[in-house]
């Protein structure tokens, strides 16, 4: 199923059916503030697996990001955080940035292994986030690749990305073309964030 969705103004039927498949075991392909995403419900471990099925990863050894609508239920998910921290990623969020911190013990009961960090993602796209904030759970996230073109890591169109993974997934949400860059992943599990790759966030604090 391909749905097109205003990302000024995202449609609240689109949103709708997006959280009824993440409620039902679905994956569903999102536009992001860089590349597409593909995703599932982060408290459904069958969507999860399907998940991983479908990018060729173990369950015990991904490394999804949790996609937020914002920061107010960090804690949910993460081990308390400095202050310095907590003000970059307050500058940096809404934003291209994924930043990597110590999780809390509710994440390794969802990857059924002793991961000790997480990445959180709140992308500066409003389908995304709309959908998650009615979701009422973060989105479980991995970049959608391309499947063809040795030359290009990423697929930017999503009428492709609907032709190759529409009848592999329960939705395709096309909100317009993606990036060719993903986010840059910060880590923040140190006494100083370093960071792990350059993508279309630019650091500057």
């Amino acid at each position: 199923m391909l749905l097109h969705c205003n990302p000024d103004k995202p449609n609240p039927e689109t949103i709708a059916k997006a959280v009824e498949i993440l409620g039902s075991d679905g994956i569903i392909i999102y536009p992001t503030d860089t590349v597409y995403g593909m995703g599932c419900d982060m408290i459904n471990p069958r969507a999860f697996e399907r998940l991983c099925k479908l990018t060729g990863q173990v369950p015990e050894k991904a490394n999804p990001s949790l996609i937020c609508h914002d920061l107010s239920h960090l804690s949910d998910f993460t081990k308390p955080i400095s202050n310095h921290v907590f003000r970059v990623m307050k500058k940096a969020l809404p934003g291209p940035y994924t930043f990597i911190l110590p999780c809390n013990n509710n994440i390794p009961k969802i990857f059924r292994s002793n991961k000790k960090t997480i990445g959180i993602r709140v992308p500066d796209n409003s389908i995304v986030r709309e959908i998650v904030k009615a979701l009422g759970n973060p989105i479980l996230n991995m970049s959608v690749h391309d499947p063809g073109d040795e030359m290009m890591e990423y697929t930017t169109d999503p009428e492709i990305i609907h032709n190759y993974y529409g009848s592999k997934v329960d939705l395709v949400i096309s909100g317009g073309f993606g990036h060719l860059a993903a986010s840059t992943v910060l880590d923040c599990t140190g006494e100083e964030i370093v960071m792990l790759r350059q993508g279309l966030g630019e650091v500057s604090w």
